[in-house]
């Protein structure tokens, strides 16, 4: 299951979020909605050269860390893909797209949200392959299901 990125974008994207389990770019479920994460995104943003060299899974997986990880829930800030796909700078919205239903938010939304790829290790198989959450969780009971396409305006 993928999400399309494309429209007023300088390179379509196609997202696997199957594959971001052993990212080092993922965040615990439990700490995504916490203060100090906006810190720990700047702090990414310094290495956001690195990460286009080399891909983003720096450190090994240890059969210890591998149960660890497959015991949590991740989510996935959606800033680090749109930076990739070069939005053009006057795009305003973006169009949410599932099976049967379309939502649009802002552009400054969607450059704060966060999606929910993996559920206690697992893919996300209910709506998935991924749930869109507002960063000050203002959704976090109704997050927005099923995407497939992010058609950006």
């Amino acid at each position: 299951m993928i999400i399309q990125i494309k429209g007023n974008v300088t390179y379509p994207i196609t997202l696997d979020p199957t594959v971001w389990i052993f990212d080092d770019r993922k965040i615990k479920w439990e700490d995504a909605f916490s203060v100090g994460y906006e810190s720990e995104v700047e702090e990414d943003e310094v290495t956001e050269h690195n990460n286009r060299i080399r891909p983003p899974v720096h450190n090994s997986v240890t059969k210890q860390n591998k149960k660890d990880v497959l015991n949590h829930s991740y989510v996935m800030p959606i800033i680090e893909f749109l930076g990739h796909a070069e939005v053009s700078n006057d795009a305003k919205e973006a169009i949410l797209e599932s099976d049967t239903t379309s939502t649009t938010i802002t552009l400054d939304q969607l450059e704060q949200s966060l999606l929910l790829f993996a559920v206690d290790g697992s893919v996300v198989k209910d709506q998935g392959p991924a749930h869109l959450y507002f960063d000050d969780g203002s959704n976090r009971e109704h997050p927005i299901k099923g995407i497939k396409k992010i058609h950006i305006q």
